[in-house]
């Protein structure tokens, strides 16, 4: 499989670096405008949209969730993907209603340096996610953790991505990304077809798969349901695309990343709960696909991974050098300062990597839990234009981040809290019970602040 997989990395990554347009002006670096200030138009943005939300991290857990779950686990996934009708809606309201030039400028004008620090400190530990979790994926997939192949594989990609970055910075990432797309969906389609011309494939099979109402993929689901209201605000990469263009373009851009990528996501999905029908005893997911589907269709579905993996990473160094440049402001504004962000940011990816949780679904999880302090300032700032006394946002950040550290703590088994409490056993059941927690909880202190603070009526 290598002697296929390995040239064709090298060719997409050798096509990135040739489109790759060298930008020495600011907006350029941290807009992605071009040589005549202009914005990326509506396919750009969409596209560049699509694949930076679908991480190689994104593709495996679809299919993992699929393989164990069946098809409410491929569904649970998918719907996180419901994120681009919330998020568009966000970054609407944001710039066109109360007139804010980013989030922080919007939090800043809420909750003064505590909303602006509270906020940049979650997305720089989403961004450092980001780089460690899809570098995992192109790990394991050239050897075990800690081989020579998988350190190889890391470091090489790493350094690859980062140079094509530091040459374009955010607009490098928005032409890459068309490219990377259409070589995604390429194999994405052919996989698709593959899988569903063989003869063990049975649909009814395959949607029959979740048969108990109250299992861990419709638990996901729910999840994913309450979390889709915050997610997207506390993700970077979404949200610079999301102030880059005019109001029409930015609106269509949301809603065909949403379609686009759930297609996406439901394949990956569709072949995890196919192969989980056709395991053998004992079988992991690799192995069973690779039996399944042949050498040649694995090449394919690594090399969606990889390019993936290598799409995000580029939108994650643009986003974490605009993070510390342009939203931070720890560095004077130059190109040269991005560049130096961008490394630092690899840099703390691959600590993460070698040092961290080696959790796939984890950091997704913890993250999305994290971020569900941003819920409330949602409901009740964003959408409801309502003036909220800063104490809330303190407690709500405070209780977001208490239910991260218990459900990451709980996962691991290095504490055993809420099975007592409130008899559920596993781990997504867990996940629900600490994501309504957080929710009531937050949503109920806005509630009292709003009350004694008043209402402030929404801008126009």
């Amino acid at each position: 499989m290598m002697p296929y997989l390995i040239p064709a990395i090298a060719a997409v990554a050798i096509a990135s670096f040739l489109i790759s347009p060298r930008v020495r002006s600011i907006d350029g670096f941290f807009r992605g405008t071009d040589d005549a200030g202009n914005a990326p138009g509506l396919l750009t943005l969409a596209l560049s949209q699509v694949t930076t939300w679908i991480f190689a991290r994104s593709l495996m857990n679809a299919a993992i969730l699929g393989f164990y779950y069946g098809i409410s686990g491929a569904l649970a996934y998918a719907a996180y993907y419901l994120s681009f009708l919330t998020g568009g809606l966000i970054v609407d309201r944001i710039r066109f209603r109360h007139g804010a030039a980013s989030v922080q400028d919007y939090l800043s004008g809420h909750y003064g340096a505590m909303g602006r620090w509270a906020y940049n400190v979650v997305v720089g530990v989403r961004l450092l996610s980001e780089v460690f979790a899809n570098l995992l994926v192109i790990g394991i997939i050239f050897g075990a953790a800690g081989t020579t192949g998988y350190t190889f594989a890391v470091i090489g990609v790493a350094v690859l991505t980062l140079g094509y970055s530091m040459i374009g910075g955010l607009r490098a990432a928005l032409r890459t990304d068309v490219l990377q797309t259409a070589v995604l969906y390429a194999g994405l389609a052919v996989l698709l077809i593959l899988t569903v011309m063989r003869p063990e494939f049975d649909l009814g099979a395959v949607i029959a798969s979740s048969p108990d109402a109250t299992g861990p993929g419709w638990v996901l689901l729910a999840v994913a349901f309450l979390q889709i209201w915050s997610y997207p605000l506390h993700d970077p990469v979404m949200m610079d695309r999301g102030f880059l263009a005019d109001r029409e373009t930015t609106r269509k851009s949301f809603l065909h990343a949403a379609w686009i990528s759930i297609v996406g996501i439901l394949i990956f999905g569709l072949i995890g709960v196919y192969a989980g029908l056709n395991k053998g005893e004992g079988e992991a997911m690799v192995a069973a696909l690779t039996r399944l589907l042949g050498e040649p269709a694995m090449v394919l579905f690594n090399l969606a991974l990889v390019v993936s993996a290598v799409s995000t990473l580029d939108s994650t160094f643009a986003s974490a050098s605009k993070l510390v440049v342009a939203d931070m402001r720890l560095m004077a504004p130059s190109v040269r300062n991005g560049r130096i962000a961008m490394a630092g940011f690899l840099l703390g990816g691959l600590a993460f990597l070698f040092l961290g949780n080696k959790d796939l679904f984890a950091a997704v999880a913890v993250s999305g839990t994290a971020s569900m302090f941003l819920a409330p300032v949602v409901f009740f700032n964003i959408l409801g234009g309502r003036q909220v006394r800063p104490w809330a946002f303190g407690f709500a950040f405070a209780l977001a981040i208490a239910g991260g550290a218990l459900y990451m703590l709980e996962a691991g088994g290095h504490v055993q809290l809420i099975e007592p409490l409130t008899g559920v056993a596993h781990k997504y059941s867990k996940l629900l019970v600490i994501c309504i927690a957080v929710l009531v909880g937050s949503c109920g202190a806005f509630a009292l602040a709003t009350a004694r603070a008043g209402h402030r009526p929404a801008a126009a």
